[in-house]
């Protein structure tokens, strides 16, 4: 835990009003009839603290915690039957409900939360049934009496229903108040955190999900269990009543009034709970009505809470307090620097050596005899187009392969790789990025780094200070993730993967969705960690900046290795090339261009973003009525952002977007998107007539639609209009996914990657199909990866590189091929532009 003066303060504040509340208890100013109110809110804020923090910590939300608030209270009544000490009778419940929460959370930390809160709704039914049946020990419905307690110890005697148990209840409360918040400052909170909002992410940290669920269920239980002991105390009887599953929901129910996850939440939650009642009572509705009320409202006006909406006011008003001149942040004392860890003699042989290293999901081989070796001085480029292979040889060395089967061997600075686990290769000295920044958006800049320690120290607070001041996040350093720009959210990503010093760092796609000046300061902290010893594997789509830091490259394609070589000579492989543009042997008979074709959508200074990422810049683009358009681009270009603007379905950030007439038409547009998204669930039959309803077409119209879009389809899916969309090939559903979008007779037809995952006579039905609808006079847009394809079918292709257009021409210009080429792969606006349209 973590103590300061700030903490302390805080802590003692529980502690404080304790006492406060015992004197007034002390002197009368509590009536006696009150006293007893006052230890149940007591009581209730342990249990509400209790499954509060489980569920903004661990995102548990749990329906068994009357259970845990049983096992206390009927260990108090046991142990005063039969003469066991305080102390004992404290421990009892307290281990019990430890064990039991303990297997109920890893149990749960496979399942949903629905599923979670499923289980410890079975649980807490078990329980009171055993309440009921158990008669010989629990009393049955009749209840058993709590007696006494003595002191083990020589602190006296306390009987069940005194008031010395009232001063316990409020004391004890007190004092889990007080840990409470030094805990939330903890690297404990941080790590159920951190594996509550990103559980693989967590793991490459070392943090495994399940531990953290256990751990974090059995702390709550253990302290509803204790005060479960005080209920007993207070009451001095114990009943299966004040356990019922009725409770289970007010005990949520507070959690959501008071705030989740919030000391001072909960004991507003406590508070309610003891005196709704009365509320009840007052307002003349019964106490499930009014509770219900409560909840509604909150939810309706205060959906974070009560002390949560208060909180903000509350700040703004202490600023206004005036302070003493330098009375603001304590400055923390030097602390000497951590010692550079030792990451193993310098030798000829390599840090990291796979072989023959293959990975199948069912049938499919996402990875296939893979080898590699790096050396510890060596900054490994690894490249390939869309779906290669190469974020699964990623997961291969963090461990995060998930049901793959995984064959081969890999050796890491001499130790076996492949049967370690994901969170034990953080100790192994792995470090591992993520293509999308998967930060906790839950915790802080510094938070997110801290938690990668199991314990937080001044060194390590000063460790990590350091750390984010040489990547340039040192002034966001207290902010959450969601308030920076995704430039920033890199840049923390690659601050945790750095900070446990790791001996191999490897990194998805760092250099995607940033802009050039991001790109070139990501890399100076890329050419920084391989001075300081680092390994690195990468691999990205931006080539560019990719070559500018690596030392060799490795390409991929179908989950094979398929070339290797400097960053200048690789791409002169023709079998890597190929990979990138593709080989198409002959092209398509497109229909005859007139020349003066009419724009049918016309896109002018269009740009777009998604979080701050940057998905497409300054696109000019038209699309001729009549016309087969291909836009070609790698992976990670704006391919389908682009797609979506044309349809009209995403409004651009920036520019315009105007579409005309065709033929005195309304321009009709419709989508095939990228991977079918098709209702796999529904028939064939049916996915059609989704999207016709969704267009408004119903009735006649409707079934003269199916009959039309039904002759277009081959002969072994007319067959077949009753069968699963599940139940088809990879070909067959794209053939489906685009007859579902000529359903709507569309003027322009786009789609998205129509070849992704097929095998060859597949691609080649299916285009053989949009060169059909071509012919036909529809218009078609072509977003295509490799780029030989798209001049094999098209009448006009533009490249796109970073989300810009860096070419555009006609496929039958001699000239334009090599230009198209050149801007793939470095995007040079200007070469290419002399092959404009």
């Amino acid at each position: 835990m973590v103590f300061n003066r700030s903490v302390l303060a805080r802590a003692a504040l529980g502690p404080a009003a304790g006492a406060v509340l015992m004197a007034f208890m002390a002197s009368g100013a509590i009536p006696a009839y009150q006293m007893y109110s006052v230890a149940l809110a007591a009581v209730y804020t342990v249990v509400v603290l209790s499954v509060g923090l489980l569920a903004g910590w661990s995102g548990i939300w749990s329906v068994g915690h009357p259970a845990f608030f049983a096992i206390g209270a009927y260990f108090a009544a046991y142990g005063s039957g039969h003469g066991w000490p305080l102390e004992a009778v404290m421990l009892g419940a307290v281990a019990t409900g430890a064990v039991l929460g303990a297997f109920l959370g890893y149990a749960g930390a496979r399942f949903s939360v629905l599923y979670i809160a499923l289980l410890t709704l079975a649980f807490t039914m078990v329980a009171l049934e055993l309440i009921n049946r158990w008669s010989t020990v629990t009393g049955g419905d009749q209840g058993i009496p709590v007696l006494q307690l003595h002191s083990a110890l020589g602190l006296g005697t306390l009987a069940g229903g005194g008031t010395q148990a009232q001063y316990l209840a409020v004391g004890a409360a007190a004092v889990v108040l007080a840990l409470a918040v030094p805990a939330s400052a903890s690297g404990l909170r941080m790590r159920l955190v951190a594996a509550k909002s990103h559980p693989l992410a967590a793991r490459t940290i070392g943090i495994a999900p399940e531990a953290q669920s256990a751990l974090s269920f059995a702390v709550s239980a253990a302290c509803t269990s204790f005060a479960g002991v005080l209920l007993g105390l207070i009451t001095g009887f114990v009943s299966p009543d004040p356990f019922s599953l009725g409770i289970g929901i007010a005990l949520i129910a507070a959690c959501v009034l008071g705030g989740v996850g919030t000391i001072v939440g909960a004991v507003a939650g406590g508070a309610y709970l003891t005196w709704n009642p009365s509320l009840s009572s007052a307002v003349g509705l019964p106490q499930p009505v009014v509770q219900g009320l409560v909840l509604i409202g909150v939810l309706l006006f205060l959906p974070g809470g009560l002390v949560p909406f208060l909180a903000p006011p509350a700040r703004t008003a202490l600023r206004w307090v005036p302070r003493r001149p330098g009375a603001g942040r304590p400055v923390p004392p030097p602390v000497p620097a951590e010692p550079a860890r030792v990451t193993g003699t310098k030798s000829d042989g390599p840090l990291l050596r796979l072989e023959h290293v293959s990975v199948a999901y069912g049938g499919l081989k996402a990875l296939e005899n893979a080898s590699l070796s790096l050396r510890r001085d060596e900054i490994l480029a690894v490249i390939g187009p869309n779906g290669a292979g190469k974020t699964t040889l990623l997961n291969v060395l963090s461990g995060l392969t998930g049901s793959g089967r995984v064959s081969g061997t890999a050796e890491f600075a001499g130790r076996p790789l492949l049967k370690a686990r994901a969170t034990a290769r953080r100790r192994l000295g792995i470090g591992r990025t993520f293509q999308h920044a998967e930060v906790f958006p839950e915790l802080t800049v510094a938070e997110n780094v801290l938690c990668t320690r199991r314990r937080i120290t001044a060194r390590d607070r000063a460790a990590v200070a350091r750390l984010l001041d040489s990547v340039g996040l040192a002034d966001v350093a207290d902010r959450r993730p969601a308030e920076l720009p995704f430039g920033l959210q890199k840049r923390l990503d690659l601050a945790r993967a750095m900070a446990g010093k790791p001996e191999l760092l490897v990194l998805d796609e760092p250099f995607g969705g940033l802009d050039a000046g991001e790109r070139a300061l990501l890399a100076g902290h890329i050419r920084r960690l391989h001075e300081n010893g680092t390994a690195v594997v990468v691999i990205d789509h931006v080539l560019d900046d990719l070559f500018s830091v690596a030392h060799r490259v490795l390409a991929f394609d179908f989950g094979r290795t398929i070339g290797e070589g400097t960053p200048d000579t690789v791409l002169q492989d023709p079998e890597v090339r190929s990979s990138y543009l593709g080989s198409v042997a002959a092209r398509a008979e497109l229909p005859e261009r007139s020349g003066g074709e009419r724009p049918v959508i016309r896109l002018r200074g269009v740009g777009h973003t998604y979080g701050g990422v940057v998905a497409l810049r300054d696109i000019d683009l038209d699309v001729h009525e009549g016309v087969v358009l291909g836009i070609a681009g790698a992976n990670g270009s704006g391919k389908s952002t682009l797609a979506g603007i044309l349809h009209g379905s995403v409004k651009p950030a920036r520019g315009s977007r105007d579409a005309g007439t065709a033929e005195d038409r309304v321009v009709r547009t419709s989508l095939a998107p990228e991977g079918r998204a098709l209702f796999k669930s529904l028939t064939l039959r049916e996915n059609l007539e989704v999207a016709a309803y969704a267009a408004g077409i119903t009735g006649a119209p409707l079934r003269e639609r199916l009959e039309e879009t039904t002759l277009w389809l081959p002969p072994r899916l007319r067959d077949r209009m009753s069968a699963s969309a599940a139940g088809l090939s990879g070909g067959e559903q794209q053939i489906l996914a685009i007859a579902r979008a000529l359903i709507v007779r569309p003027n322009v037809l786009i789609v998205d990657e129509p070849a992704l995952g097929l095998a060859p006579a597949l691609v080649d039905e299916v285009y053989d199909r949009l060169v059909r609808l071509a012919h036909d006079g529809l218009t078609v847009v072509l977003l295509e990866q490799l780029l030989s394809r798209a001049m094999s079918v098209c009448h006009e292709v533009a490249v796109l590189h970073e989300g810009g257009v860096a070419a555009q021409g006609r496929p039958g210009d001699p000239s334009f091929a090599a230009l198209a080429e050149a801007a793939y792969f470095s995007g040079d606006r200007e070469t290419a532009a002399a092959g404009a349209v």
